[in-house]
């Protein structure tokens, strides 16, 4: 369901707002609500960006730990789980109620900037291609590239964090908190180790958010083809682009796993000493442990974490862009009136 204006708002549409360009702004208009853009600045992209992915990957992170345990090469008989609920309970039970929540507190250290970044560069790039491209109109090629360059950006934020956090969360992890781990990590493996995977999460994130990105465009052509606010709409387009685009990049979210962990029996099981590095020693290595299956490893879990996460990133961040945009013309609207 769209939501209807408050009356502060309808008197700002009353007063036809006009933009930088002297063009009038009418909220209701048929217009893109995502080009209502004299007035969405740069600053509300990264402030809404920045507490959508903070949430997004707060509210869902014992899944996201689940995932994680279940796409272990060679699990240790107690990690070893049916499904996402069987492997909460379980964990809670014997390591702890707060065991899922192991390696939380990086992962919101690098969220909210990388999210910042990663909206505010999509919205750039977007627009800018679409305009090239069909002279302001949606452009699912420009959403497609637009994500990727903003994706490249977020990884390398991300990147060390996820390691941190990959290796926080598996089963009988021997570092004692975020800064023993990161420690350790720096004195045995050197820094490089924080960014051994970036080239994998770069070639699983690009697609994924390349699919992710046209797909939630698509979902928002069919479900709100004027770009009102509509929560509904942002809701559902999130999960549904969520879902598809975690589905089909599964396999290299394996191989991002088992380059961020190291895991050393799965290792130790194929002969492999030292650190494995590289994307395709990565696939090589799941492969040789559990065939085509391997690559499929969580996908379970990763489609249950994924679609309630992008739904909510998606609708916080329209939300804020809403709710910020809506403040600022309200200000100017007063300040006008004085």
């Amino acid at each position: 369901m769209e939501l209807s204006s408050d009356p502060a708002l309808a008197t700002l549409e009353m007063s036809q707002i006009h933009g930088e360009d002297g063009e009038p702004f009418n909220d209701n208009s048929d217009g893109d609500y995502e080009s209502l853009p004299p007035h969405v600045s740069v600053t509300t992209h990264m402030t809404a960006g920045a507490v959508a992915g903070i949430l997004e990957h707060t509210v869902m992170y014992p899944v996201d730990s689940v995932k994680t345990r279940m796409q272990s090469l060679q699990p240790d008989p107690n990690a070893q789980y049916k499904g996402v609920y069987e492997a909460l309970k379980r964990i809670i039970k014997t390591e702890g109620i707060f065991r899922p929540l192991r390696g939380l507190n990086i992962t919101m250290m690098g969220a909210g900037p990388a999210h910042a970044l990663y909206f505010a560069c999509y919205e750039r790039v977007k627009h800018s291609l679409s305009d090239i491209i069909q002279s302001g109109g949606n452009s699912h090629i420009a959403n497609g590239v637009a994500g990727s360059v903003a994706t490249v950006l977020h990884d390398g934020i991300m990147n060390p964090a996820e390691v941190v956090k990959q290796r926080m969360q598996m089963y009988n992890s021997p570092y004692r908190g975020l800064w023993d781990c990161v420690r350790t990590v720096t004195h045995t493996e050197g820094v490089g180790a924080f960014y051994r995977s970036y080239s994998t999460q770069l070639t699983m994130n690009i697609p994924f958010q390349a699919v992710h990105f046209i797909t939630y465009e698509l979902m928002q052509e069919q479900l709100n083809p004027h770009r009102h606010y509509n929560p509904g709409s942002h809701i559902v387009s999130g999960a549904v682009a969520g879902a598809v685009s975690a589905a089909v990049t599964t396999p290299l979210d394996v191989c991002k796993t088992l380059l961020n962990t190291q895991e050393n029996v799965a290792l130790t099981s194929v002969n492999i000493s030292g650190h494995l590095s590289g994307m395709a020693n990565a696939f090589r290595t799941v492969y040789r442990l559990g065939g085509l299956a391997a690559f499929f490893k969580g996908v379970q879990a990763r489609v249950i974490y994924q679609m309630p996460s992008t739904a909510i990133a998606w609708s916080v961040y329209e939300f804020f862009k809403y709710f910020l945009t809506k403040q600022k013309l309200e200000q100017e609207a007063a300040s006008g009136q004085l």
